[in-house]
């Protein structure tokens, strides 16, 4: 029988459409392995560019250097978004939930962006007494040398803009809104999503020393908490590009005083 000959009053029968889903604990590794696999290739994008074009030799100082060069560093980061993104909206068509439903890209609250603003900077204001106490310098001093070079290249906007929006773009909706969406609704519950997408963090930022793990380690945490309690990961985008910022003007004091 065709949709003409159907009886009168009945709607032809079409088949179910397939429900959304999230990605649980293999899929979200999985996927997690392919989207830093992306932002890796969208940075190196840049260097090996460079490396390609550069009238120098293709050696190992020359990969140093870039390196170390604020500008390079700076497009680096920057090309990390786009890539990331892509792969994310792939890996969320796949799973035919929406991009922005998937990554809880909601507003927050006023009152919930403040807690957040003084729960960081209580944070940071404790890894400061513990670095005075300890001896140990306030910023990575790498740190300082690509913002000098940044500068000295006219790029410190360029710098600026790398670390407050792009990194806490990139970052944030990989480890708070991916990694975090799909372990949360695993056998690790939120508590453990919270401790493996913030270790996962720290180790995007093995550039630093031991004792700036620990701080990356303790923010990661933080922001993970914040994400739970609001289920929105543009409070912790927000957080970050704030902590980013704060980060940046004090290696600016720190090289105009160095």
């Amino acid at each position: 029988m065709t949709a003409a000959e159907s009886p009168a009053g009945l709607a032809p029968v079409s088949p179910p459409g397939r429900e959304p889903r999230v990605w649980k604990f293999v899929g979200t590794s999985l996927w997690g392995l392919a989207l830093f696999g992306a932002m890796f290739a969208g940075q190196a994008v840049v260097v090996g560019w460079l490396l390609i074009t550069g009238d120098g030799p293709l050696d190992t100082s020359s990969l140093t250097a870039l390196l170390s060069n604020g500008r390079i560093i700076s497009l680096s980061v920057i090309m990390g978004l786009p890539a990331i993104l892509i792969m994310l909206w792939i890996a969320t068509r796949v799973s035919r939930t929406p991009f922005a439903d998937y990554l809880a890209l909601r507003s927050t609250s006023w009152t919930m962006l403040a807690a957040g603003v003084a729960s960081l900077v209580l944070l940071m204001v404790a890894w400061e007494v513990i670095s005075r106490v300890a001896g140990r310098e306030s910023s990575p001093g790498f740190m300082v040398d690509v913002l000098k070079s940044a500068r000295a290249d006219g790029a410190l906007w360029l710098l600026v803009f790398a670390f407050c929006v792009a990194a806490p773009i990139t970052e944030e909706f990989f480890a708070r809104g991916f990694l975090y969406r799909g372990w949360s609704e695993s056998f690790l519950r939120p508590a453990g999503a919270i401790l493996l997408s913030s270790a996962v963090w720290t180790l995007m930022h093995l550039q630093y020393n031991w004792f700036f793990l620990a701080q990356v380690f303790s923010i990661g945490l933080l922001l993970g908490y914040l994400r739970y309690l609001s289920n929105s990961t543009w409070l912790p985008v927000i957080l970050h590009g704030l902590n980013n910022l704060a980060a940046t003007v004090q290696t600016i004091w720190l090289a105009n005083n160095s």
